[in-house]
């Protein structure tokens, strides 16, 4: 499957986002592919934007990855935010993930609160994964110091520190986009 990708971003921050594009060609079906002018529909990547985000799944016209200069720009963002552009939430809001995780609302800052709430997902026959790119650490967007997700099986567990997709995200990508590898 061909993604369309624009790059608005400085030659430095342009090499980490390929080089996260590649890790999809790599072991994905997903192709990335420079916009022309006849497309339509794209990623643009771009730091001017406060924080790191994406919107979740395929929107119509050009679709944003922001992956601000300071804290956003490394190759596990890259492949987090292209996550969400593919269609993937958080692991930590997974439909399953009250069997697996503790959220521990009243630690985390109330803007942030949005994040961890459980969705409906398409888990795509793949188990919880603690060592999903998707996964946030257990302390992120504490208020208080103290943790905000919390592993059932080992409350003293560390997760969210993943440097690259997990064989999980891997195999979910191509089961959605029904790649033969």
């Amino acid at each position: 499957m061909d993604v369309i990708f624009l790059l608005s971003v400085a030659q430095k921050e342009k090499n980490i986002i390929i080089r996260g594009m590649q890790s999809f060609n790599q072991a994905t079906c997903i192709r990335f592919v420079p916009k022309r002018s006849s497309h339509r529909d794209y990623i643009n990547f771009f730091s001017q934007s406060k924080g790191c985000w994406s919107n979740i799944g395929r929107q119509s016209g050009g679709q944003y990855i922001s992956l601000e200069r300071k804290g956003c720009v490394h190759h596990s963002t890259v492949q987090h935010e292209i996550l969400h552009a593919l269609g993937f939430h958080h692991e930590q809001v997974r439909s399953d993930r009250d069997k697996h995780v503790r959220i521990l609302f009243n630690n985390i800052q109330q803007r942030q609160r949005g994040n961890f709430k459980k969705v409906q997902t398409n888990n795509l026959v793949t188990p919880y994964d603690f060592t999903s790119v998707m996964h946030y650490g257990k302390y992120d967007f504490s208020k208080n110091g103290l943790p905000t997700i919390e592993a059932k099986s080992n409350p003293k567990q560390k997760f969210g520190n993943a440097r690259q997709m997990s064989a999980n995200d891997i195999i979910r990508v191509n089961r959605l986009y029904k790649c033969s590898k």
